[in-house]
């Protein structure tokens, strides 16, 4: 799927009378899935020959693949570099990986904590990849006065 078919799920949206941007659909998720140690063997970009030769994490490719059929958006998002697309794309075609697309060059390290406008959810990786379920945790949030 192009960029193209991926812009035409979403739906107009607004604010105040002013347009915003455009959301997808209710029911809709994009994922946003780590390779390494996520999908597959955790490889350092520092032996990128080991790419080729990765143990796929059998649930991840099964799940995926079931979300993706599901009409949800696959990205990987991963800290391999550029110099890695092409040897990520073969083994992710070779093992059968259904997604629409690859952002490289995530910083590496961890601890991640992402601020945007949209709604985000973190699902933290920890051997198995099954179909997500309801859990309540506590979050850091802005003091915006807005704490429901």
């Amino acid at each position: 799927m192009n960029t193209e078919d991926l812009d035409k799920k979403l739906v107009e949206a607004t604010e105040n009378g002013q347009h915003i941007s455009p959301i997808l659909p209710e029911g809709v998720k994009n994922y946003l899935i780590d390779i390494d140690g996520t999908i597959c063997d955790d490889i350092p970009n520092e032996e990128p020959e080991r790419m080729a030769t990765a143990e796929v994490y059998p649930d991840a490719l099964i799940t995926l693949n079931k979300w993706y059929d599901e009409g949800h958006i696959i990205f990987f998002f991963t800290s391999r570099t550029e110099a890695h697309r092409e040897v990520t794309e073969e083994w992710l075609n070779r093992f059968g990986f259904k997604y629409h697309g690859m952002v490289m060059g995530k910083p590496r390290g961890g601890n991640y904590h992402w601020i945007d406008n949209h709604l985000v959810k973190a699902t933290r990786y920890r051997g198995k990849f099954t179909d997500l379920v309801d859990k309540e945790v506590t979050i850091q949030v802005f003091d915006d006065g807005q704490h429901e």
